[in-house]
């Protein structure tokens, strides 16, 4: 049986999760690059992860997969929401027999994707987790992962982010 597929709603935990949500007010790039950085220290043991986040509103952002780390991003395509790109993705597991789990607290697109091979979780339970995974970090004094948030993320990875964010490819 093949790993399971995570799909995430971006915006979403990140405005379940205090860290993530008190950046966004100030710096959404930081925000954004922030958590990125987080869970690509986590997506080895996660399986297939795509993080999909708002682009619809952007009428450069056409939809494209980026890959950073073990993540596919995707920002939706100009006209489209974040949770119908979700939707889509969680339907072609569910047709190609894949687990999944997708996590998001949006009611409807937790009712529309909840069925077959397709789970849901909430998005205050998985900051919890990642904010435990990434605490659990020390051993015997000493930190297990290689630098901070800050220095995992490359500034150019960061600038990039904030790009993707506004559609541009280059």
């Amino acid at each position: 049986m093949s790993r399971h597929r995570l799909i995430i709603d971006g915006y979403n935990v990140m405005h379940a999760a205090p860290e993530y949500r008190m950046l966004m007010e100030h710096d959404i790039d930081a925000a954004r690059a922030r958590f990125i950085g987080d869970l690509t220290s986590l997506a080895h043991d996660e399986g297939r992860v795509t993080v999909v986040f708002d682009g619809g509103g952007n009428p450069a952002s056409d939809g494209a997969p980026h890959h950073i780390g073990g993540l596919a991003i995707v920002f939706s395509p100009a006209g489209v929401t974040a949770d119908t790109v979700i939707e889509a993705l969680a339907q072609r597991a569910r047709e190609r027999g894949e687990p999944a789990m997708v996590v998001t607290s949006d009611r409807a697109t937790r009712d529309a994707v909840r069925s077959g091979t397709v789970a849901v979780r909430s998005s205050e339970s998985f900051a919890a987790d990642v904010r435990g995974s990434l605490s659990e970090t020390t051993l015997g004094g000493r930190s297990s992962r290689k630098g901070t948030v800050a220095t995992r993320i490359d500034p150019e990875v960061s600038r990039t982010l904030a790009r993707w964010a506004r559609g541009e490819r280059r």
